[in-house]
């Protein structure tokens, strides 16, 4: 038997599919998805693993021993090899956590275990207990194992990590990679007629990664949190390239708020072609505007002295006409950066799209969306892909015209790997096929794949000085005379500013000049899109781990907008570790270790050389930091209260602040006078932002609710204010006092401490009948019951429209209906994706 190893459940599917000779037959091994199939008379076997089914982890505790010097201890009290620098102190300890008499427990959060725990060994723990247990009761009886992962360090180490599990129950099985690009039949039976060696370089850089960006984060997100372990979001992540990511918005930000205005005026005449001397300017085919010279005045008085000049005049004479054609050459195939910059702009953030440039992958429509290169490779079959996404009418002219060429020529970018090609789309795809989302991004996709076959676009610029009074005027204009790649890429293309036509030493109509005062305007924050392409300039990151960690950085309430804003918290957390640690935010040094993992993939270095610089490199901005405890928690401190901070307190005029309840974990406003003073208020579930603007009705302060795909909405925090006031519905009679023979009703109300909603019994105190409710929408009687248990059916309307339900969770029916739904699920095949 033939086991072959994917990352992914589909994954696995779609490779049965497009290896067998017949459909392949779903099977489970334990509660593990399988496909088996057969191919040249024997069986195989694809299983699916759900990304990495191991992850690093610190051993729990150190250990000193005269004769053996430090050792790990793990969970099962097993010992590992340590390397303690001898500057650290050794046993005998006093027993103080997290000190032993022994030794060092790194478990628990103790600042002073923060230097041991970045020199602690790290062990290979099972995340996916039951995908491994499958793994290996296959691996057992295989005669032969293909890693058949995506082909990256990522793809590589979880291949790695897949197949030390296979050994530890087959030594002897032959092992073998396929490595591809796309899921289609030819790329897939190609790659698997063209088995290689695993790369053990490729998989050791993965690991070294992993490795750490765990020393690296948890060190520093303890050390954060530790500082100042209190107020609104107590963990405070910090991590390798998370921190000089931060600090390149941070930077921004500071140059922003450093920048000071200057004033400025500009002068914008009008005219008509048109029109003659004496004929006032109009807004016919000939009317245009025309900017002085003089693009900015940067002295009030010149401004003044040049509208004095042309006032009273009534024509221009035009001294010269300028038409210069150039050329605008196609754009470069898309790698990950490129398509992250482009489908931003798009209104798709990075993480948003790299999760469905994954789906439409998996789904066979893209090849592989995680990419540096930009360079077509001579094997992929350019007139091939173009005649696959010919059947989309929205392509089909463009197609055409492509592969009338007598060859196809496609552009180059300055990125050129052997790994995969760069993105393009290898299956037809129409809105009909797809959510629009995916569309939106496949199209983007595909669009840019033509147009990197397609000729140059071709733009005429006009420009015409004129002049009035002695002053001079310049208007500008573009047409694009011949689109190439424009017919089919449109992104960005502005639209034709054409002129009338005119000749030198003619007379138009000026109607007047206007005179605006303006200031210059601070540096532009990064847009997401832009965010990513400066961390690959710098080299913070990966291709596959950018995305991931800009919206960690929103995670964690460092930054919010997009354009990229830092918050009180951000900005605190870079000032006090560039004054401290600076190496730790600047650039250069995560940089380094990049480079030092692509010398691991080479075969340069080792992973345990890479992995021990690094500790030493962290463990010295560790010492640096230490003696300053105290100067970073107060910084930070004074931004938590900042970012926090929602309005005055009514009762006693300091702070009411967003907070976490250290029980339940839920967001609740209180007062920062606590205990002294004990306001409190209930918040909504969903994301919650202070707005500066005060309750128009009753004056508290307000919030923005953003519920879980709901749109954001501003709330009065007061429970008590009108605007949060609902109505009491009698939806019906309560069946449990029915039993009892009482007639006693149901009432929809929200509770004004918690602002939960439910249908409550009125005599609740003795029958204890509740049913929760939807927190939003309009909740209207229906006069029907439940044929399952009796409780009122009500309608909630919302903007989605109105529903019907049974407000009872305990309803039989519902339980009927799920076993129904897994029925029916069960028996067919999965549809294919609609709009």
């Amino acid at each position: 038997m033939k086991l072959v190893v994917t990352e992914k459940h589909d994954a696995a599917q779609k490779i049965a599919d497009l290896l067998g000779a017949k459909k392949p037959k779903a099977d489970k091994v334990f509660n593990t998805p399988v496909y088996r199939f057969e191919k040249d008379g024997e069986e195989w076997v694809t299983i699916g693993l759900r990304g990495h089914i191991l992850e690093p982890d610190f051993a729990p505790s150190l250990v000193y021993k005269k004769k053996g010097g430090w050792q790990g201890v793990d969970a099962d009290g097993q010992t590992l090899q340590a390397s303690i620098p001898d500057s650290l102190p050794k046993p005998p300890f006093k027993k103080k956590k997290p000190f032993t008499a022994d030794g060092v427990e790194l478990k628990g959060w103790k600042m002073e275990a923060l230097p041991y725990l970045v020199y602690a060994p790290i062990e290979k723990l099972p995340k996916e207990k039951d995908i491994i247990r499958s793994l290996k009761n296959l691996a057992k009886k295989a005669d032969s194992i293909v890693i058949a992962t995506d082909f990256d360090r990522e793809g590589e180490l979880i291949g790695a990590d897949a197949l030390s599990c296979c050994r530890e129950v087959n030594a002897t099985a032959p092992v073998s990679r396929a490595r591809y690009s796309a899921f289609t039949k030819p790329e897939i039976q190609g790659a698997f007629s063209n088995l290689v060696a695993m790369d053990d370089n490729l998989a050791s850089a993965g690991a070294s990664r992993q490795d750490i960006d765990l020393i690296w984060g948890a060190v520093l997100t303890r050390y954060l949190t530790l500082v100042k372990f209190a107020g609104y979001g107590n963990v405070r992540s910090s991590g390798r390239v998370q921190t000089p990511t931060l600090a390149l918005i941070c930077q921004r930000e500071r140059e922003r708020m450093a920048f000071v205005p200057e004033d400025y005026w500009v002068i914008s005449g009008q005219f008509d072609a048109d029109a003659r001397e004496g004929v006032t300017a109009g807004d016919g085919p000939g009317a245009f505007s025309a900017g002085h010279a003089t693009a900015r005045f940067k002295e009030e008085g010149a401004a003044k002295a040049a509208m004095n000049a042309v006032e009273g005049h009534r024509s221009a004479r035009v001294e010269a006409v300028e038409k210069r054609k150039r050329t605008v050459p196609a754009p470069i195939p898309f790698n990950t950066t490129a398509l992250m910059a482009a489908a931003s702009a798009e209104g798709l953030s990075p993480a948003r799209t790299m999760r469905i440039a994954e789906s439409l992958y998996m789904d066979g429509y893209i090849s592989y969306p995680r990419v540096d290169n930009t360079v077509y490779p001579a094997s992929l079959d350019l007139a091939e892909v173009v005649r696959a996404i010919s059947g989309n009418p929205a392509y089909a002219p463009t197609c055409k015209a492509i592969l009338a060429q007598s060859s196809i020529r496609a552009t180059r970018g300055k990125k050129e790997t052997t790994d995969h090609p760069p993105i393009y789309p290898t299956a037809k795809a129409t809105p009909d096929d797809l959510p629009p989302a995916e569309y939106k991004l496949y199209n983007l996709i595909a669009r840019r794949f033509l147009a990197t076959l397609s000729d140059a676009a071709v733009v005429e610029g006009t420009k015409v000085t004129l002049e009035v009074g002695g002053e001079r005027f310049i208007a500008r204009g573009d047409v694009l005379v011949k689109p190439g790649f424009r017919a089919i890429y449109p992104y960005g293309l502005k639209k034709d500013e054409t002129l009338p036509p005119m000749e030198e030493g003619q007379q138009v109509a000026f109607n007047g000049a206007d005179c605006v005062q303006k200031q210059t305007e601070p540096p532009a924050r990064y847009s997401q899109g832009k965010l990513i392409q400066e961390m690959e300039k710098l080299g913070l990151g990966t291709k596959s781990t950018r995305a991931s960690i800009i919206e960690r950085l929103y995670q964690v309430k460092y930054v919010q907008n997009d354009p990229i804003e830092p918050s009180q918290l951000g900005i605190a957390v870079i000032e006090a570790l560039d004054k401290f640690a600076p190496h730790i935010t600047h650039a250069e040094m995560t940089a380094e270790l990049e480079h030092s993992m692509d010398r691991i993939a080479e075969g340069e270095v080792t992973k345990a050389e890479v992995v021990e610089k690094s500790r030493e490199l962290l463990s010295e901005q560790l010492e640096s930091l230490m003696p300053h405890s105290e100067e970073v928690a107060e910084a930070l401190s004074d931004a938590v209260a900042a970012d926090a901070y929602v309005g005055p307190c009514p009762k006693c005029g300091k702070d009411l602040q967003l907070r976490a309840s250290h029980k339940t974990k839920s967001m609740f406003i209180g007062c920062a006078g606590w205990p002294d003073c004990d306001v409190t208020y209930p918040l909504p579930k969903g994301k919650i932002e202070a707005v500066p603007e005060k309750c128009p009705t009753c004056g508290m302060p307000q919030v923005k609710v953003t519920a879980f795909r709901a749109k954001p909405r501003v709330q009065c925090i007061d429970p008590n204010c009108p605007t949060n006031q609902e109505p009491e519905v009698v939806v019906g009679k309560c069946p449990v006092c029915a039993e009892r023979g009482l007639d006693k009703q149901l009432i929809a109300r929200r509770n004004p401490r918690t602002l939960k909603r439910s249908i409550t019994c009125e005599n609740f105190d003795e029958c204890a009948t509740r049913y929760p409710l939807p927190q939003y929408g309009d909740i209207i009687p229906t006069e029907e019951v439940c044929e399952h248990c009796g409780a009122p059916m009500v309608v909630v309307k919302t903007a989605r429209g109105p529903w019907k339900l049974c407000p009872n969770f305990d309803c039989p029916g519902k339980e009927e209906e799920e076993k129904a739904k897994a029925a029916k699920k069960g028996g067919k095949k999965t549809p294919a994706k609609k709009k």
